[in-house]
């Protein structure tokens, strides 16, 4: 090779560019530029960026990767100019963001931010949000011509299908409502699980979120996929919505306030769902009383769903209340958590106190010891025995502490399968989705 090979070989325009306050800090996210990018990006100062985004160079930019940490806070008037001058020449912005608190983060995307990715990346994700930004929109024309098929066509309601032009006449705010879940066509007799939070913060909603979605993809490859669906009885404060961050439906409430009309077509309406895999009963919109919904309401929801769903996972609120009886009948598994503290320790054995009182099975419940301690900790082993001996109850779950990714899973709305792959906690659940669903096959459903 001659001395020219090097001066004529192209050098390849700058596609994307890397952001941040000191790039050394996100090394991982170095590597995944590298790797996709391969030489076609660079990297700015959060100070030398807004100079260079004005320059003519910048008109070949694709995206930039705005990456920004806690210290990053007290700057966010100039990550804000950064974002707004990228948006100016149509560049598509991916935050990456490490330990930023919810209000930092949704000002960020408020400002016109595309994606967020969170640090350390996960597999994949850094690749998955580049391609989505890639990915042109479709115009308003086009979302009119191609309008999406019904979730449950019927042949004989062709005739009364409304005109082209009736459709493109629906007021935005339909066109924008997300669609609800599709019905099951054939009849189930599903699994129901319960989950129940013996305090605050012991992890339940986590569990349920995180379970439905490794259930819903617990089948091998030759296998159908199971039907997974998640009912929010917490129904002041449920936050099943928030964790995959989902719309509250109205539907929820008029479905509850008169769950005799309930059929397949309301009950399907009222379900939203996440990924086309995991179909959701959200909260309602409203804090409402827990009593409104009696027993027999229940009892219908849990018949409608298993009817439809392989799985039925039932994310409760802590309060006992009257239709926690119908629940706790019908749950094949009836998970507790707690963690190695007095308050879980006192409330296990009131609880115990008042179902036996009543002469209702406490002996259904599975303990689920949250942010138990490692297998290597001799110690803690020993005080996990002495709590279950004390309580006299079995511990048959124990789930590590998952650490600062747990909550940040929570914010950005995200199961832990697609934000923290190998996050010890993750890792558990999928244990434990496997062995129900292995289970649940060996008994020929």
């Amino acid at each position: 090779m001659t001395s020219n090979d090097y001066t004529n070989a192209e050098v390849p325009p700058i596609l994307a560019c890397t952001i941040s306050r000191d790039v050394q800090n996100f090394e991982l996210l170095i590597d995944d530029m590298e790797d996709i990018m391969g030489e076609a990006w660079g990297d700015l100062g959060v100070d030398d960026a807004l100079a260079y985004l004005k320059q003519p160079d910048a008109e070949q930019l694709e995206f930039i990767a705005l990456a920004v940490d806690h210290d990053d806070e007290q700057n966010l008037r100039a990550l804000g100019d950064v974002i707004a001058a990228a948006k100016e020449r149509l560049i598509k912005v991916i935050l990456i963001t490490h330990e930023v608190t919810p209000g930092a983060l949704h000002q960020l995307l408020r400002q016109g931010a595309d994606e967020f990715v969170p640090y350390p990346l996960p597999e994949g994700e850094l690749m998955a949000a580049i391609e989505r930004v890639r990915t042109p929109e479709p115009s308003v024309l086009e979302t009119m011509e191609a309008p999406s098929a019904p979730a449950d066509p019927a042949p004989a309601a062709a005739a009364d299908a409304p005109s082209a032009a009736e459709t493109t006449e629906a007021p935005a705010v339909t066109q924008a409502e997300p669609a609800p879940a599709q019905k099951s066509p054939h009849d189930r007799e599903g699994v129901v699980i319960a989950v129940q939070g013996l305090a605050g913060g012991t992890g339940a909603t986590t569990l349920a979120v995180n379970l439905g979605w490794e259930l819903a993809n617990a089948a091998k490859k030759k296998e159908t996929p199971p039907r997974v669906c998640i009912l929010d009885l917490d129904l002041q404060f449920g936050s099943v919505s928030t964790y995959l961050d989902l719309p509250r439906r109205e539907a929820v409430y008029e479905m509850l306030s008169d769950t005799e009309a309930m059929d397949d077509d309301v009950f399907a309406q009222a379900l939203t769902a996440f990924e086309d895999k995991v179909y959701v009963l959200t909260a309602p919109a409203d804090v409402l009383p827990l009593d409104l919904a009696e027993p027999e309401d229940i009892q219908r929801l849990i018949d409608m769903a298993r009817k439809h769903y392989d799985y039925v996972l039932i994310d409760l609120p802590t309060t006992l209340v009257q239709w926690t009886e119908t629940v706790l009948h019908a749950a094949h598994v009836y998970f507790a958590t707690i963690e190695m503290d007095m308050r879980s320790a006192q409330n296990t054995l009131r609880l115990k106190r008042a179902l036996q009182s009543e002469g209702l099975p406490f002996d259904k419940l599975r303990f689920v010891l949250n942010r138990a301690p490692k297998f290597t900790d001799l110690s803690g082993k020993s005080r996990v025995k002495r709590l279950a001996d004390s309580l006299d109850i079995q511990i048959e779950v124990q789930l590590p502490d998952g650490g600062k990714q747990i909550v940040q899973s929570g914010d950005h709305g995200t199961p832990l399968a697609q934000s923290a792959a190998k996050n010890p906690l993750r890792k558990e659940i999928a244990k434990l989705a496997a062995s129900l669903h292995k289970l649940n096959k060996a008994d020929g459903n």
